[in-house]
């Protein structure tokens, strides 16, 4: 019986400077969990026939492999033109990805975040974890997780707990709050439900968590938090909003363990390399 592949790590591109970011982001990702790097472009036009918008939407994929490959020697690469509105291709084929990686072009557009920008329905909705990608800084430093006691935020921790074993470096566990002891209280109970969380740091911070956080991502190679804290308000939450804008590093948006249902095979043409 044929075993089925593994999952991909799945990359949206755009043909914009922050597409490219995402690509070299996630093919260091591919391959430093042994997965193939999956290189998608959703595209929407009223006529579907159109030869030159097919030639220019092709080259977007080529110069995103092409990109993958020469930043990330020995990648294995597939790409990929895909029919359909970005969000809902992406959040197709993040069921049974192993990771999906996304660019911020949306933050480029607007100093708001609408709740039905790509972004947003990725990070809120995707069935796997989401990294978004910011700016060409290498990854350096250690993980950094932000709890707050929400369940979104132990499903973080469990994440960088994996995340600081497979990148053999310190986990900076943050809890930003007015009380000491209720946060050491509050951060005790959350490091001691996840085991596998070894080499780590706690670091209880004051002042608004959203900009708290944004000034420690400058030190840190990535920051995971969950997409909504302890109010749960709204898709993402005001803390989340504020980090993709101004974190300095890639943010991760784990999500708890779900089962997808089975998926109808996405319409387009594929490349390999």
């Amino acid at each position: 019986m044929r075993r089925p592949s593994p999952s991909p790590v799945v990359v949206g591109v755009t043909g914009t400077p922050a597409g490219l970011a995402a690509v070299r982001l996630a093919a260091r990702e591919a391959l430093s969990r042994g997965r193939q790097l999956r290189i998608v472009h959703a595209f929407t036009w009223s006529d579907l026939d159109d030869d030159r918008a097919r030639r220019a939407a092709s080259r977007v994929v080529d110069e995103a492999m092409t990109t993958a490959q020469r930043s990330t020697p020995g990648v294995r690469v597939t790409g990929q033109l895909v029919d359909g509105l970005p969000d809902r291709v992406l959040l197709r084929l993040g069921r049974t990805a192993e990771l999906l990686v996304v660019g911020d072009d949306d933050l480029a557009t607007t100093p708001w975040l609408p709740e039905m920008s790509v972004l947003v329905q990725a990070v809120s909705r995707a069935w796997c974890p989401v990294m978004v990608a910011r700016g060409p800084r290498p990854p350096a430093g250690p993980v950094l997780v932000a709890v707050d006691g929400s369940a979104h935020s132990l499903v973080a921790l469990q994440h960088a707990a994996r995340e600081g074993v497979r990148h053999q470096v310190a986990v900076h566990v943050a809890h930003v709050c007015p009380d000491p002891g209720e946060g050491e209280r509050l951060v005790a109970k959350a490091v001691g439900s996840v085991p596998e969380l070894d080499d780590h740091e706690v670091h209880l911070l004051s002042g608004a968590p959203g900009p708290t956080l944004v000034r420690q991502s400058a030190h840190a190679r990535m920051l995971v938090l969950g997409h909504r804290g302890s109010d749960g308000a709204g898709l993402i939450g005001s803390v989340a909003r504020e980090v993709l804008h101004h974190a300095a590093c890639p943010t991760v948006f784990p999500h708890g363990r779900r089962v997808p249902p089975p998926r109808k095979p996405l319409k387009g043409n594929a490349l390999a390399r």
